[in-house]
């Protein structure tokens, strides 16, 4: 049976050189970019994936801001300042679904040592703060802890790309080592490697000590618990909105009075644009498989004419209507996939390609084909075979035995 199958697929091949050759090249191309453009989608998406797993997204981020809304007496055009009040009331009045809440303080300064200086200012951070900066490594020493944080301790955390800077040539023994900022001198705690990132760390005490202004602290972080979709995330940024409302006395539906990123709802827009980019992919390639589909189902209708007598003589000795149109499909089916097969091999490659010389990038991360998505081309395959066919089956239906042992 099978060898039948396959000698009938040739005959259909070999009748119809040019118009199967023509057929091959568009499935084939059309299967080739729905892989590439699968591979390419499945990039981004692994990078969202990764970027996710290595950052708590159950956060969310406040910044001050200005009032826009008249409230209880008080003008719009009020700036809102964080300060250590709202820190501690966040947690306090919100303990169903907030864990910790940090902050962070940004100032300038020039960072000098005996062989080197950078321009780049300072961080003032919690201990936590290097777990929250996106593959980020400590590879020399501490990060900054609680009893720096207490006894507002004049020390640095320094990432690798300026410690060669401060320290040449390899900047690996800048621990225990001093720098100056701001005419005071910091210890060197700890260095830390990161593609992206080069904040230097201090304790956020002693930040807060450095600024001008101590009690504007900028932005505050607060760690969420608890939340299973988006309605419990915009729940959570609601309670601690109007925590700080009543802080500072301002309209609790004045969202310009803070500015807050809710990483959750944010993580969950994203996986939708990517579920959106994915069925754009598909859509895309669909259509360009389009053409190849059509392409089979004319050689199909050309074989159907062609072995007209044949399939009158089966339909006469009884062949069952069921069985013609198993064999019709069929056929198309098995063209599509020698054909689509070799679409998937040529992607593969590509992708594979790709992957290689890009290596751990962390904007397009492992952009090849999975186990998945070849059985999904597969079904993809089939089905458009069983459509490819479908048509010229029907037809081959419709052959009167008498008629078609005449047609000769």
């Amino acid at each position: 049976m099978v060898l039948d199958l396959f000698r009938e697929i040739s005959q259909t091949l070999g009748h119809n050189k040019v118009r199967t050759a023509l057929t091959g090249i568009a499935v084939t191309w059309g299967i080739f970019m729905l892989i590439v453009l699968l591979s390419f989608a499945r990039g981004i998406t692994n990078s969202f994936d990764y970027r996710m797993a290595s950052r708590n997204t159950e956060s969310m981020t406040i910044w001050s801001g200005t009032t826009t809304i008249p409230y209880k007496g008080n003008r719009d055009g009020r700036r809102i300042k964080m300060k250590q009040h709202d820190i501690v009331t966040i947690k306090e009045r919100n303990p169903e679904s907030v864990v910790e809440v940090t902050s962070k303080i940004s100032g300038n300064g020039k960072i000098s040592s005996e062989k080197g200086s950078v321009s780049n200012g300072y961080t003032g951070s919690y201990p936590d703060g290097l777990s929250k900066s996106f593959n980020s490594e400590l590879i020399a020493g501490r990060f900054i802890n609680q009893k720096d944080m207490d006894e507002k301790a004049k020390v640095m955390v320094l990432p690798e790309y300026f410690a060669k800077q401060l320290f040449p040539p390899e900047g690996a023994d800048a621990v225990g080592k001093r720098v100056n900022c701001n005419f005071l001198s910091f210890l060197i705690v700890g260095v830390y490697s990161s593609r992206w990132d080069r904040t230097i760390f201090i304790p956020f005490t002693t930040a807060a000590m450095m600024q001008p202004d101590n009690q504007d602290y900028g932005m505050i972080s607060v760690d969420l618990k608890g939340l299973k979709n988006e309605e419990d995330a915009l729940n959570a940024e609601k309670k601690v909105r109007n925590t700080l409302a009543v802080n500072h006395n301002f309209d609790p539906d004045d969202n310009n009075a803070v500015y807050i990123n809710n990483y959750f709802t944010s993580a969950l827009q994203t996986k939708k644009a990517m579920g959106i980019l994915d069925m754009c992919v598909w859509v895309l390639g669909i259509l360009t498989l389009l053409s190849g589909i059509v392409g089979i189902s004319n050689i199909m209708f050309v074989t159907v004419k062609e072995r007209t007598h044949e399939i009158g003589i089966r339909r006469a000795i009884g062949a069952k209507p069921s069985k013609i149109l198993t064999q019709i499909i069929t056929e198309s089916i098995a063209i599509t996939l020698i054909f689509g097969y070799i679409g998937i091999f040529l992607g593969t490659v590509v992708t594979q390609v790709i992957a290689t010389l890009m290596g751990n990038n962390e904007v397009f991360r492992n952009p090849t084909v999975s186990m998945t998505i070849a059985l999904e081309v597969t079904f993809v395959l089939i089905l458009a075979g069983t459509v490819a066919g479908l048509f010229p089956a029907l037809k081959a239906l419709k052959v009167k035995p008498v008629e078609a042992l005449r047609d000769e």
